[in-house]
């Protein structure tokens, strides 16, 4: 199961474990040495992601959690009470749907997608961290955010999230870097699944891509591997890394007679 064995002994929490960039970072993990505990809304998908650590020899286990509720980070605390992980990796969200414009989106969609995002994810992070803090650990954090904390993507919930939660990750690195405990965030591009599960190769925007291909979960848990290892990030806090192929490098239109 190891590779490079960066975390071996090390217990990390995934939350959005279940499907797309969250099982894809948290079967990383795994592979790097990591006990992984896994909280996801949907526990048969979550059940089968810790069958497949388990079966190439990791540890994993689940927290059944819906962290679009208030109380939902809280349930996660009292669950890793005793058993305090150094990492975490905050990727749960709400699944993004086109029709959640600005002019048609519910306020249940919204206080959704900011509470999971931003009001889980800075009190997760807080809680943790000062329980980092206190048993001397030199913890890691990393939370999933967006091109679009950026740029607008005509769903207002979701850019007004991933932007609130880059400012999270902003206040807990500085408050939490003098005990040595570094939060950093991860903006994927196009990755296809959860939010975005109708792109294909067929799909027009891909050319505003440079390196020609959509992203795929193995290549944000890369990133997230690095981030999260003091081997290769441990002079890193506080930044949002793009993971995007290149595709945040256009920000205006294409003229006539661009292909």
């Amino acid at each position: 199961m190891t590779a490079l064995g960066l975390f071996a002994g090390e217990r990390a929490l995934v939350t959005g474990s279940a499907s797309n960039i969250g099982r894809g970072i948290a079967l990383a993990l795994a592979r790097e040495g990591a006990a992984v505990v896994l909280a996801d809304i949907d526990m048969e998908r979550n059940a089968a992601v810790a069958r497949e650590i388990g079966s190439a020899g990791g540890s994993a286990e689940t927290i059944s959690v819906d962290l679009a509720q208030p109380r939902g980070w809280r349930e996660i605390i009292e669950a890793v009470e005793g058993r305090l992980p150094q990492m975490l990796v905050h990727s749960a969200c709400p699944r993004r749907l086109e029709t959640d414009t600005p002019a048609d989106v519910s306020e249940e969609t919204w206080d959704a997608m900011l509470t999971t995002n931003v009001r889980s994810g800075f009190f997760l992070g807080r809680e943790l961290g000062t329980r980092m803090r206190q048993a001397g650990l030199h913890g890691r954090m990393l939370y999933i955010t967006s091109l679009h904390a950026h740029s607008p993507r005509n769903l207002a919930h979701y850019s007004a999230a991933k932007a609130g939660m880059t400012m999270v990750v902003k206040e807990l690195a500085r408050a939490l870097g003098p005990s040595g405990i570094r939060v950093n965030a991860l903006a994927p591009g196009a990755v296809p699944g959860g939010g975005a599960a109708n792109m294909d190769d067929t799909f027009q925007p891909r050319r505003k891509i440079p390196l020609q291909r959509f992203g795929t979960p193995e290549d944000m848990a890369g990133m997230a591997v690095a981030l999260l290892s003091d081997r290769f990030s441990g002079y890193v806090t506080g930044a949002t890394v793009p993971v995007d192929g290149g595709l945040a490098l256009f920000n205006w239109i294409d003229m006539p007679g661009q292909g």
